[in-house]
C-alpha cells in the first residue's frame, strides 16, 4: 500500500531554495567581473621601437607623443625568420605597436615587409574595402572587419605594409596616423 505524502514545509520551501539560489550566486560572482578587476600592463615600447629602427629594412613609424592618457600595452619587434607566434617562424619583418586609449580602446598599428596580403587579412579581421582615408600626401585604405565595428586603415608600398586599427571612427585613425613618425 503507498504512503500518503506528507504535505511540503516552509523549511522544505527554504531548503529548496537555497540549493538553487547559492550555486546562481556563486556563478554569478566567478564569471562577472568589473573593469578594474583585469589590470592593465603598461610596457616600455622605446627601447623595442629604438631596435627595429636600427635592424628594419623599412622605415618603423611610432608617434612622436602619444595623445595624453594613453598606454602602451603592447611592443613587439620581430625578424624575419625569428620565433614569434607559437614558436613559428616569422614570415615577416614585424613591428607592433599597442595603445590604449583614456577610453580603454584599444589602438594597434602594424608593419611588415613580405606577405602583405596574409598580414592585412590577419590584422584587419579579413577586412573588407570601404572608402579611402588621405592623411597628408597619403592615401590609405580603409577597411572594416567582419566584425562590423572595428576600422582599419592601411597604407601599402613595395617596403612595407602599415596597418592601424580599433574599435574607432576612421577620423581617430587619421588623426593617429598623422602623428606617427619614422624619427625618434
Amino acid at each position: 500500500m503507498a504512503r500518503a505524502k506528507e504535505p511540503a514545509t516552509t523549511g522544505d520551501l527554504i531548503r529548496s531554495l537555497v540549493v538553487i539560489i547559492v550555486p546562481l550566486v556563486l556563478i554569478t560572482l566567478f564569471f562577472t567581473r568589473t573593469p578594474g578587476d583585469y589590470p592593465v600592463t603598461v610596457v616600455d615600447w622605446k627601447p623595442v621601437v629604438a631596435a627595429a629602427r636600427s635592424e628594419a629594412p623599412y622605415p618603423v613609424l611610432a608617434p612622436v607623443n602619444p595623445p595624453p592618457g594613453w598606454r602602451a600595452v603592447q611592443a613587439t619587434w620581430v625578424k624575419t625568420g625569428e620565433p614569434y607566434m607559437n614558436g613559428d617562424p616569422s614570415p615577416r619583418n614585424l613591428w607592433k605597436l599597442g595603445f590604449l586609449t583614456s577610453d580603454d580602446v584599444f589602438v594597434g598599428l602594424t608593419q611588415g615587409d613580405l606577405q602583405p596580403d596574409d598580414l592585412i587579412k590577419d590584422q584587419t579581421g579579413a577586412g573588407v574595402p570601404d572608402g579611402q582615408s588621405v592623411v597628408g600626401d597619403q592615401t590609405w585604405q580603409r577597411l572594416l572587419g567582419s566584425n562590423g565595428h572595428t576600422r582599419s586603415i592601411v597604407e601599402s608600398t613595395p617596403k612595407v605594409t602599415t596597418i592601424i586599427s580599433a574599435d574607432l571612427p576612421y577620423e581617430a585613425l587619421e588623426t593617429y596616423a598623422g602623428i606617427l613618425s619614422s624619427s625618434a
